[in-house]
């Protein structure tokens, strides 16, 4: 059985020394460790191949991987695996703060593997953090040379992959090496643990940076057959500043493909949508176009203007999706799975995102299971047509999503099928009402005077 610890939180190096001696196996060591550090997006991506080993031969019962404190708040997404490939559970600790994985290992094993994968989002620094239109967008990354970990390191490697091959300048630590846009460092052997050497790389990088600095997901469910769903989309470029005015002409004669602004993006909704639109505060924006794929409709979104760095944009996305592929019925128990977000683009970045389900009315015994964790708001009340005594409303957030939050919650509740006769049987009911009003208005006199028989003459 080997455990894996995650820690989210720098440690300063004497006290963690302190803390490693007393929680793990100091005859542990990090046998090889190949990472790869992505940055070929506004993301960070790290990755790490860690082959363990255990000095005495003993099986390996704890392993503690750190994040450095400065990386903590940045940290978006964080996965392990064995050597197997098969996922590793992750529960966080409190004191200090971190994530422990487990997994385990067949009788035996020696030199287990562990693949760890982490994005990070906003570490990645425009630099200047203003440019003209017409300049490039350059970017610094600050790392660690090393493997930051409280175990010592027989030998590791590090390659770093960059969006461009313009380098303005890196950290040149022996034996490192740029090879058009690919920079490794490394090997290295013997690396003590907690070393720490800084690294700083400052290059061009023109991918979007855009960032959803809000996103106002409504999930609107009809045991009718129809599931709403409708988005309210904050974003803004996050990139360099636009510094001076903006010239059409000139952009329109740019020809540059690494432009540091964004004309447009595609969000993939699901293959089943239908009535899909797309507005702002203006109206309906005709310059998007969709596109049914195999399993996706792609949706190229096209703001009314280029969006350029501290620039934003507000809009309005909707579609609607049968309820049969997520909805699922045993008798009055209902399940809807669907997904929390969406892909709205590319290595898309999400500050917040704040879901809310609104149920049919009469549903009950509402429970909610998360693929992650959340905070659940109260629940409230939704009012809309022929109700009575409103639909309850299931409300959540979470802050600092990635493409890798797109996952199902499952939602169960009970609803039993006599409250669907509701809403027919309160149109029923209005119609007898009216026409019995009308018949009624209809055989009543209302006139003052009333007419007189006419008077009959005797031959």
């Amino acid at each position: 059985m080997v455990k894996l610890v995650l820690f989210l939180c720098g440690i300063a190096a004497a006290l963690a020394g302190s803390f490693v001696q007393a929680a793990i196996d100091m005859e542990i060591e990090n046998r090889a460790v190949d990472r790869t550090i992505d940055l070929t997006s506004q993301l960070v991506k790290i990755s790490y191949k860690i082959t363990l080993e255990h000095k005495s031969k003993l099986p390996i019962s704890t392993y503690l991987f750190i994040v450095p404190e400065a990386d903590r708040d940045r940290l978006a997404f964080i996965s392990a695996k064995d050597s197997s490939k098969k996922e590793l559970k992750l529960t966080e600790t409190t004191t200090p703060k971190g994530v422990t994985f487990s997994m385990s290992l067949p009788a035996g094993a020696s030199n287990p593997v562990v693949y760890i994968e982490t994005v990070f989002t906003k570490s990645l620094k425009p630099f200047p953090s203003s440019i003209t239109q017409s300049e490039r967008q350059l970017v610094q990354y600050f790392g660690n040379v090393y493997f930051y970990s409280p175990y010592p390191t027989v030998t590791q490697k590090t390659t770093v992959h960059l969006s461009s091959r313009n380098v303005e300048s890196y950290t040149q630590f022996k034996p490192s090496a740029q090879a058009d846009s690919t920079i490794t460092y490394g090997p290295y052997d013997n690396v003590a643990a907690f070393s720490d050497e800084a690294m700083t790389i400052h290059f061009e990088n023109f991918t979007p940076f855009l960032t959803v600095t809000r996103l106002e997901r409504t999930i609107e469910v009809s045991h009718w057959g129809n599931i709403a769903v409708e988005e309210t989309i904050d974003i803004v470029h996050s990139g360099a500043t636009l510094k001076g005015a903006f010239s059409r002409y000139d952009y329109q004669k740019d020809a540059r493909s690494n432009q540091p602004s964004v004309k447009s993006y595609k969000t993939l909704l699901p293959a089943s949508a239908t009535g899909v639109y797309y507005r702002d505060t203006n109206g309906n924006i005709s310059t998007s176009a969709l596109r049914t794929l195999k399993d996706a409709v792609e949706l190229d979104l096209r703001p009314r203007f280029p969006l350029f760095g501290g620039w934003r944009t507000h809009y309005t996305l909707g579609y609607n999706v049968p309820s049969f592929e997520y909805l699922f019925q045993n008798g009055d128990n209902f399940l809807l799975k669907m997904r929390v977000i969406d892909h709205i683009f590319d290595d898309m970045m999400i500050e917040e995102v704040v879901t809310k389900i609104i149920l049919p009315e009469g549903a009950n015994n509402i429970k909610l299971i998360a693929p992650y964790s959340i905070q659940r708001h109260p629940d409230t009340v939704h009012y809309t047509y022929l109700d009575t005594f409103g639909r309850p409303v299931i409300s959540f957030s979470k802050r600092n999503l990635v493409e890798n939050h797109i996952n199902d919650f499952n939602l169960k509740y009970n609803f039993s099928r006599v409250m669907m006769l509701q809403e027919p049987l309160l149109v029923v009911g209005f119609l007898y009402v009216l026409f019995l009003f009308v018949i009624v208005w209809m055989r009543l006199d209302f006139s003052i005077i009333k007419d007189k028989e006419p008077h009959q003459h005797k031959d």
